[in-house]
């Protein structure tokens, strides 16, 4: 199984700073090599093309020769990916990025060494044992930092038996709604320091603007984190309704969806799931507001559609059984996944 572990590099960065513009400018020549193929109806040049026309330029620019393969390599996977006949130009508003062949890094204790440099890094948590791939990368964030991503291929563990299943509806009162009746908070970060924000941004202060966005995302992804972690150790097999969190943040509540960060969520359950051995599926939530979990009929009694979106708790007119709205869809979503034990969410009289 192929993890990306990151570290933040706390030495020489300013040969970092260095090396990335001269990222930027193979990265320039090769948009440059593909407008001229584009002007004269040439064949466009494929990753390899571009290693041949780059060849022994590494010392004039200072970078490693596997760093220029790289470029020229990302540039062609880029341009077939996003299919285009060219990609933009990096330049000094792009954020520093210096790719590497995985066997051209080293580990040395706590540090790794890289083309005769040595760069420390806070050892945040310990790199497995495993061959490091291609793909790995020195990259900056927003505020000038730099980090060393490390693709490092580990052993898979065994799949665990399906025994203890959750249900997870997610929303934005609360940020998510488990099948066994907890609820999990919306933090909101962007909320909180929306009016902070709104502030530096109208005083022009880039460095603070940096800062508040920095937190919000940090304090964001750390609380998803913990609660991804929990949820794939304490479950065996873990359903989440496919919302469409693209869609939705194309409409008044943006800013909300945005924040909750659904699809952040999702995408860190499912590479947790194959981490730890438990299984993951995303199912469709239609109708699950509506459908009694009990029964497994469609009431006139169910809350129906957004003019019912106040309707929290409501009553089955077929069973009889007593819903809340949010633990009712999780429930649900449960028992339309494919891979729960037999006696999972069916009410026993």
């Amino acid at each position: 199984m192929i993890q990306v572990y990151r570290y933040r590099v706390k030495s020489l960065t300013g040969l970092l700073n260095k090396q990335a513009r001269s990222v930027n400018f193979v990265w320039n020549y090769c948009n440059d090599v593909q407008k001229q193929a584009l002007k004269w109806r040439k064949k466009w040049p494929t990753g390899f093309d571009l290693n041949k026309l780059t060849s022994g330029a590494s010392k004039e620019l200072g970078v490693h020769s596997g760093t220029i393969n790289s470029v020229c390599e990302q540039y062609a996977k880029s341009r077939s990916q996003h299919k285009k006949p060219y990609l933009r130009w990096r330049g000094k508003k792009s954020l520093g990025w210096v790719p590497l062949k995985g066997r051209d890094l080293l580990r040395e204790g706590n540090a790794f060494r890289f083309a005769g440099n040595t760069f420390r890094v806070f050892d945040s948590r310990a790199l497995p044992v495993g061959k490091i791939k291609d793909g790995t990368n020195f990259s900056q964030d927003g505020r000038g930092n730099w980090f060393l991503n490390i693709v490092i291929n580990v052993q898979e563990k065994v799949v665990r038996q399906p025994v203890k299943g959750l249900g997870i509806d997610l929303g934005l009162k609360d940020f998510a709604t488990f099948s066994t009746g907890e609820k999990i908070n919306n933090e909101r970060h962007y909320r909180k320091l929306e009016a902070k924000l709104g502030k530096a941004q109208r005083a022009h202060k880039k460095r603070l603007v940096k800062s508040i966005h920095a937190k919000i995302t940090n304090s964001r992804r750390d609380n998803l984190h913990k609660l991804s972690t929990r949820i794939v150790r304490e479950f065996d097999y873990i359903a989440v309704g496919n919302v469409n969190a693209a869609g939705l943040a194309k409409t008044k509540m943006a800013k909300s969806v945005l924040d909750a960060s659904w699809s952040g969520f999702r995408t860190m359950l499912a590479y947790k799931s194959v981490r730890e051995g438990a299984w993951y599926e995303e199912v469709s939530e239609r109708f699950t507001t509506q459908v009694c979990s009990c029964c497994g009929c469609n009431p006139p009694s169910s809350p129906k559609g957004r003019a019912d979106l106040g309707i929290r708790e409501w009553v089955c007119s077929d069973c009889g059984a007593v819903h809340d709205r949010d633990v009712n869809s999780a429930l649900n979503i449960l028992l339309r996944s494919g891979h729960r034990a037999p006696a999972e969410g069916i009410l026993f009289l």
